[in-house]
């Protein structure tokens, strides 16, 4: 199945689409690189567009842009961490299945946190427009559904428990991303100043917008 194909069961038809996932055989590599690596790199490739090449408007016509260099190495770098955050959430969702009762599988734990990150994915383009990239997080509200009706196919987790088992997974997924941005403003990517340009009255920190490879 194409990753287009793909992409827009899980977001259109995801009940019977968890169902062809779960009996599908896959490995990791075939995930990262058929699915994920490609999806994931939207986000920040819109992003590197619309902060460093459109730039941010605020009142009075002013314009900033993150410098170039800049942008290019947090793009990078933040792609970066996106890969390695979906693989560690996939080990913590396998780690915790059998608290929910369900099956450690850590294919089926990788597939759950791909296909859950689909929407933020695909809403990061919304960040070639800066000030649009809320709606990447908003989308990610819909990822919690789908990871929702995805932890009972396939962890085999009861139904029952599956609220309980989602509610852990996100509060992991958001403690992940924390790590991720705290990483990158160590490495000093997140704090770097915008070019000005305009007569601006206050500063805007591009590090302040949202990045779409999170899950919430």
């Amino acid at each position: 199945m194409s990753l287009i194909e793909r992409a827009k069961n899980i977001l259109l038809t995801p009940r019977s689409e968890w169902e062809k996932i779960a009996r599908e055989p896959a490995s990791v590599a075939e995930l990262y690189r058929g699915y994920i690596i490609p999806l994931s790199a939207i986000g920040p490739v819109c992003a590197f567009i619309g902060l460093t090449l459109i730039g941010v408007t605020i009142p009075l016509g002013a314009t900033y842009r993150m410098p170039l260099g800049a942008g290019i190495a947090s793009a990078i770098v933040s792609y970066g961490l996106g890969l390695i955050a979906v693989y560690v959430v996939a080990l913590i969702t396998d780690a915790l299945a059998p608290t929910f009762s369900g099956e450690k599988n850590r294919i089926q734990a990788l597939k759950v946190a791909a296909y859950a990150y689909t929407p933020a994915w695909v809403a990061g383009v919304f960040q070639i427009v800066p000030v649009l990239g809320i709606l990447a997080l908003l989308a990610s509200l819909y990822g919690l559904y789908l990871l929702y009706l995805g932890l009972p196919v396939l962890m085999k987790s009861p139904r029952e428990k599956a609220a309980g088992y989602t509610a852990l997974v996100v509060i992991s997924a958001i403690i992940v991303s924390v790590i991720m941005g705290l990483v990158m403003s160590v490495i000093g990517l997140a704090g770097r100043p915008p070019i000005r340009v305009g007569a601006p009255t206050s500063m805007l920190d591009p590090a302040a917008l949202p990045v779409a490879h999170r899950l919430v």
